[in-house]
This record gives structure tokens, C-alpha cells and sequence, in this order.
């Protein structure tokens, strides 16, 4: 009687191994293709609209408007009868240098002046 017993628990053990091998894994399998399809899908639409902003990008630089106002804007250029500005950046702030130990005397010596 011991045996049969035996026997019926190590058949219900294989069964159950067996489901959860055929249950589980493809169910697993499943989700991380779902998973992955969702995450490629994301990415399409991304690139899918960046492309159609390039695209967009694209017809508005083959206009004579548009490159007119990017070569005023980039390369200062003008139109002939016109006269182009530039307005320089102010100088950078004097350095401030301590006047204590080991700076003495740095001060003189960087000033131009």
C-alpha cells in the first residue's frame, strides 16, 4: 500500500511540473512579447513623429523666406544697399583677486593698467 501511495504522490508531482511548465512558461513567454511589442510600438510613434516633424522641417527650408532669414540670422548677410550691425558682448567682469597670502602682490602683476 506504501508503494501505491509513493507512486500516485510522484505522479501528482510530475503533473503539476508539467502544468506549471505548460501553464506558466508560455504565459511568461507572452507577457514579455506583449511587453516588447508595446515598448517597439512606443518607439515607432516617436520616430514616426519626428519624422514628421524633419519632413515639415524640410519644406519650410526650401523657401526663399526661410533661407533668407537664416542666412541673416547665421551669416550676417545683407541685402545689396543694406548695412549689417553686430553688437560685441561686454567685456568680462575685472578678476577679483584677495589681497592676503599667497595672492600678494598676484593683483599688480595681471593688471594691465
Amino acid at each position: 500500500m506504501n508503494r501505491r501511495r509513493l507512486l500516485w504522490v510522484m505522479v501528482a508531482c510530475v503533473s503539476v511540473v508539467g502544468l506549471l511548465f505548460i501553464g506558466v512558461y508560455p504565459t511568461q513567454t507572452y507577457f514579455a512579447q506583449r511587453s516588447s511589442l508595446h515598448t517597439a510600438q512606443h518607439q515607432l510613434d516617436v520616430l514616426d513623429n519626428e519624422n514628421g516633424q524633419l519632413t515639415q522641417r524640410v519644406a519650410e527650408l526650401n523657401t526663399d523666406a526661410e533661407i533668407e532669414r537664416l542666412a541673416r540670422r547665421d551669416y550676417g548677410l545683407v541685402r545689396p544697399g543694406e548695412e549689417a550691425y553686430a553688437i560685441l558682448p561686454s567685456p568680462p567682469p575685472p578678476l577679483q583677486i584677495p589681497q592676503v597670502w599667497p595672492f600678494t602682490g598676484l593683483a599688480q602683476k595681471l593688471d594691465p593698467h
